[in-house]
């Protein structure tokens, strides 16, 4: 089952976050931009309100939350009601998909990387954004998941993770960057991106669906 209820809910604090913590937000963006092929086509799956979408350019998303499908909706963006699991869209049809910290809102990972590869064009890129388990960050959002709104719903992966479930679906090419570096109230710039995973919060990974399956 979706977890759309605290998106549903609490969509005025979900994007208060992004402007308290608008450096933070700001670094993720610069990030997710890096892999972003220019002038071809993507989706974004949980789009959300759109925070990335608009900035990357986006136009089209997929979204289980009413309330947020309706709030990007408004932005001029086309938003499918679906879930990663069981995206309502034919084969092979973009260049690249997109999903910012949708990954540990699922239920099944590797359905949903399996259902990204499907609606990829064959040598299109997955571009998937975490708060890394593993990091500083993830360890600080595990510890007070029980008591936040939206985390009490998630399961943090570490990059290791999503590294070997894109190659057992069919991925290759896997490349990572890294952002948001220290406590998120310290951040009072955007910050400079730099590759590998295991210091930043944030990672950022972008992987390739193999062109002829053997």
């Amino acid at each position: 089952m979706a977890r759309t209820e605290p998106f549903d809910k609490y969509l005025t604090e979900y994007e208060n976050w992004f402007e308290i913590n608008r450096y933070v937000y700001g670094s993720e963006v610069d990030a997710v931009r890096h892999f972003i092929p220019a002038g071809r086509k993507g989706i974004e799956i949980g789009i959300g309100s759109g925070r990335f979408a608009v900035p990357l350019k986006i136009k089209e998303g997929i979204e289980p939350s009413a309330a947020m499908r309706d709030f990007s909706s408004r932005l001029g963006l086309k938003v499918y009601d679906g879930t990663a699991e069981n995206i309502p869209l034919k084969d092979n049809l973009y260049d690249f998909v997109l999903m910012v910290t949708t990954i540990c809102f699922v239920d099944d990972a590797v359905k949903a990387l399996m259902e990204a590869k499907r609606i990829l064009k064959p040598g299109g890129y997955l571009i998937i954004g975490l708060v890394d388990k593993k990091s500083t960050l993830g360890r600080i959002y595990e510890s007070i998941k029980e008591q936040n709104k939206f985390y009490k719903y998630a399961t943090f992966y570490s990059t290791e993770d999503i590294k070997q479930y894109l190659k057992i679906t069919g991925f290759c090419k896997i490349e990572t960057i890294q952002t948001v570096f220290g406590e998120l109230h310290d951040i009072r710039n955007v910050q400079k991106f730099k590759e590998g995973f295991g210091e930043g919060g944030f990672v950022v990974i972008k992987a390739e669906k193999i062109v002829y399956d053997i």
